[in-house]
């Protein structure tokens, strides 16, 4: 079957979304089309120029036999900035305040488009690294975790605090919470993680960053590597922070829970990224 050029714009970008961090090969979309790979060439750079204009991503192409093009996604920076102004408005309404001073967080965790657009943002600043998984803590940061995998096309792993029979063997170590102090216990199946994994580590909300240090530490068992560390939300008020050169979304200074004000601004994302450009 014949396709017309406008038929192949419109179902090699769909391909390419659909399968970002992923080399093609030319050979295959020229199979699929039944046409020349000089033609695939001249559509590939239509794309290429419509993506890096509408800030979608970059097209990347690897010369070679074995070469192709690649997808990758990049989130536009201020189309971003303006998401993480939402995201604060959001986070800031009054009604999200629990008592002892927590917040409500699973309508923003359970909004698809909400985690679609985080997720890319997330990705966004790993896009070019290579990264074998992304790792996150359940039961929260799943959505999140799921949402960052599926734009650097990378499996999750999940790490718990509960044993399971479905998880098989697991290793488990113990690590102190940076906001309690208390002595409590991770695990991860030996199956999920191969040895020498270049990983990302996200999570929705860090205070003092134990959890994270607890899974960083978890990852010298598997002789792993942290590749990134990325949480949705840090709080500004802790004592100590327990690890370092991470990035924030989003960043909690204040809930009043007698006048009922969350205080909620932008987190260092944009520092980090502009400063390692």
């Amino acid at each position: 079957m014949k396709f017309r050029r406008s038929e192949r714009l419109v179902d090699m970008t769909n391909y390419l979304l659909d399968n970002p961090s992923t080399l093609v090969p030319l050979t295959f979309f020229a199979e699929r089309y039944g046409s020349a790979k000089s033609s695939i060439s001249e559509d590939l750079t239509i794309i290429k120029e419509t993506f890096e204009q509408r800030g979608i991503g970059m097209l990347i192409t690897v010369p070679g036999a074995a070469g192709g093009v690649k997808y990758i996604v990049k989130s536009n920076e201020e189309e971003s900035s303006l998401f993480l102004n939402e995201m604060c408005d959001i986070m800031a309404k009054p009604d999200r305040i629990l008592p002892g001073g927590y917040l409500y967080m699973n309508d923003v965790l359970g909004n698809p488009q909400l985690m679609k657009k985080v997720g890319r943002v997330i990705a966004s600043a790993y896009a070019e690294q290579e990264i074998n998984v992304v790792m996150t803590m359940a039961t929260k940061g799943i959505p999140i975790a799921n949402a960052v995998a599926s734009y650097l096309n990378v499996p999750v792993v999940i790490v718990r605090r509960d044993n399971k029979v479905t998880e098989g063997p697991t290793v488990s170590i113990n690590y102190i919470s940076g906001s309690s102090k208390r002595i409590q216990t991770m695990l991860l199946s030996k199956r999920s993680l191969e040895e020498g994994s270049k990983v990302l580590v996200v999570d929705d909300f860090m205070k003092a960053g134990g959890t994270i240090k607890g899974m960083t530490d978890l990852l010298a068992e598997f002789n792993a590597t942290v590749a990134g560390i990325t949480v949705l939300i840090e709080s500004e008020e802790t004592e100590e922070r327990l690890v370092d050169n991470y990035l924030s979304l989003l960043k909690l200074s204040e809930v009043d829970v007698k006048d009922k004000k969350i205080n909620v601004t932008k987190g260092n994302y944009f520092d980090v990224i502009n400063k390692n450009k």
